[in-house]
């Protein structure tokens, strides 16, 4: 399994109406510390594929905007209103409210892929 199958596995388990952060899904991939990662790696997704990549945004709570993404950011935005979120006036959401909550099953399969990878270090996909 490549890092970008481990990042849209997870991605794919975030239900409608929730959201993560790039460094939550980043952290459930075993990425931790690279939420640039999963945000290359949800650029790339094809728009017709079955991942809810509009669930996913940055630590404010916000659609991270950028003219490369030619106005997906916008499109984001109106998926997740679709969805039930809700955005206040500076245009974030709150992540106390939507935010995701994996159950501790994922999160523990989730740590059952990291192991020691021969160097003593835990925390790593092997």
């Amino acid at each position: 399994m490549t890092t970008y199958d481990r990042i849209y596995a997870i991605v794919r388990q975030i239900p409608p109406g929730q959201v993560a952060t790039y460094g939550q899904v980043a952290e459930l991939a075993g990425l931790i510390g690279k939420p640039r990662l999963v945000g290359y790696a949800l650029y790339r997704v094809d728009m017709a594929d079955d991942i809810p990549w509009q669930r996913v945004i940055n630590a404010k709570g916000e659609v991270s905007h950028s003219v490369l993404r030619n106005g997906t950011d916008y499109l984001q935005r109106a998926i997740l209103e679709e969805e039930g979120i809700e955005f206040n006036a500076k245009g974030r959401v709150d992540l106390k409210r939507y935010r995701w909550r994996p159950s501790e099953a994922l999160i523990e399969q989730a740590m059952g892929v990291m192991g020691d990878g021969g160097d003593g270090e835990m925390g790593r996909w092997v």
